[in-house]
């Protein structure tokens, strides 16, 4: 803790004059340490990779945060995803208003969940049928429930570094919180519920074509992030997604793409849109709710029939298709569908990019980075960066520096290098220019 006056000690990692400023934040910490696990709701939220005290938010509006200090920040995390419009944007404020005046919960089916449903599938033409959640934790452990189910096998495939949310069988080299905090998976999982998970480089071929040879008719399941998101930005290399879908086709696997992040971030439809790829299964969040807690899973109806009450396997969830979540989602949806939104998106996006990246170059400090949509990443290493491996070879002490002298300057990034950042609609030009205008004097205290 400061003192009273502000001063931060000497193994804070931020300046004297920023404590100063974020009192309130670091008093607010101390009491949270006192009532929930290491203050945080969920463990990236407490620094752990970058050091010092995050700040506590109290307020959002259009690409701008401001914390409980009233310090205003432009925010590239979007709440991890959702906020593609910016957040409280006025026509989805009112919507979610109109929709709690009817009730916050009904433990009932509504029309709202059919046409959420709708609007979901005409992005994404492979989902024949679609259960919704509450997360996306529970839409990738329940679809993986269901692709075992269909091909009668135990064994699924993931990648190192791609998160699929905190179901036992999932913590196995899952890159963002756990690779956060340097770990390999977690303490309270027994071996019995990770042994049937196999693991593979990102953007291996090779290494997929070794695992199923090994394991002959006994994977149920490749499941993935299209665009890893959890290891930072690292983008599927040209023919990887259409060998996984050529491999798991011959093989009678389930093909899962986790676009809890990716979908409806990169593009309408999400990463096979891009990819011109249709998996078997789809697991979708985040941006489906709004800003509101969702999730879903879908897929071929064959597949999707045996989800109960059609069929054994069983799932449910008292919230899942929550009233407000879906009117929240649907409103979102429709903003999202005009073309012009996404080429703009795009642009703003890559606008960032390529200026944190001119703005490295000219400084002689290593550096790639790299964006689709409005998702983007980057890290302090010469590049390529294709895999997980090769994420955790970036220097994390100038990702450190940089976080908190932007964090100090107004600018609020992940605070992770292992984690992608968002740009919003709301994001205009002049915010674009100030985070660049401040990234080249932080970068100019990077050289050394």
């Amino acid at each position: 803790m400061t003192s009273s006056a502000g001063k931060a000690p000497a193994s804070e990692p931020f300046s004297p004059e920023f404590a100063a400023r974020t009192v309130r934040s670091r008093a607010l910490f101390a009491e949270a340490k006192t009532l929930i696990p290491g203050g945080v709701n969920s463990p990236v939220r407490a620094f752990g990779s970058v050091g010092g005290t995050p700040l506590f938010i109290s307020r959002a509006r259009g690409p701008w945060l401001w914390d409980a200090d009233g310090n205003r920040y432009i925010d590239y995390v979007g709440s991890w995803g959702p906020a593609i419009l910016g957040h409280a944007h006025p026509e989805v404020v009112s919507t979610v208003q109109e929709a709690a005046e009817q009730g916050l919960s009904f433990g009932a089916p509504t029309a709202g969940e059919s046409a959420l449903v709708s609007a979901i599938q005409a992005a994404l033409p492979g989902l024949d049928m679609v259960r919704l959640v509450t997360s996306g934790t529970e839409a990738c452990m329940s679809a993986l429930r269901v692709a075992r189910a269909y091909t009668n096998r135990t064994k699924i495939v993931k990648f190192d570094g791609c998160y699929h949310g905190h179901a036992d069988m999932l913590l196995v080299k899952a890159g963002s919180g756990v690779a956060t905090f340097g770990l390999s998976g977690t303490r309270g999982v027994p071996d019995d519920a990770a042994r049937h998970t196999l693991t593979v480089p990102f953007n291996d071929v090779a290494a997929v074509e070794q695992v199923f040879a090994a394991n002959r008719n006994e994977i149920a399941a490749v499941i993935l992030e299209p665009y890893v998101g959890n290891a930072g930005f690292i983008p599927p290399e040209p023919g990887f997604l259409k060998a996984l879908r050529e491999i798991t086709a011959a093989a009678g696997t389930v093909l899962i793409f986790d676009e809890v992040m990716t979908g409806f971030r990169v593009a309408w439809g999400g990463a096979q849109r891009i990819a011109g790829i249709v998996p078997d299964m789809t697991v979708l969040g985040k941006v489906i709710g709004g800003g509101m807690p969702i999730g879903a899973y879908g897929g071929k109806r064959e597949i999707m029939q045996l989800v109960a009450p059609a069929g054994p396997v069983y799932q449910a969830g008292t919230l899942s298709g929550h009233p407000v979540a879906v009117a929240c989602g649907l409103k979102t949806l429709s903003i999202l569908r005009e073309p012009s939104f996404w080429t703009a998106l795009a642009r703003q996006t890559s606008k960032l990019v390529s200026g944190l990246t001119e703005i490295a170059r000219t400084r002689g400090i290593p550096f790639i980075a790299g964006s689709e949509g409005g998702m983007f990443g980057f890290f302090f290493h010469p590049g390529p960066v294709r895999s997980y491996a090769e994420a955790k070879m970036a220097d994390g002490e100038r990702f450190k520096r940089f976080f908190w002298g932007m964090l100090e300057r107004g600018v609020y990034l992940a605070p992770s290098a292992f984690e992608a950042g968002f740009v919003s609609a709301a994001h205009a030009d002049a915010d674009v220019d100030m985070t660049l205008e401040q990234a080249a004097r932080v970068m100019d205290s990077l050289r050394s």
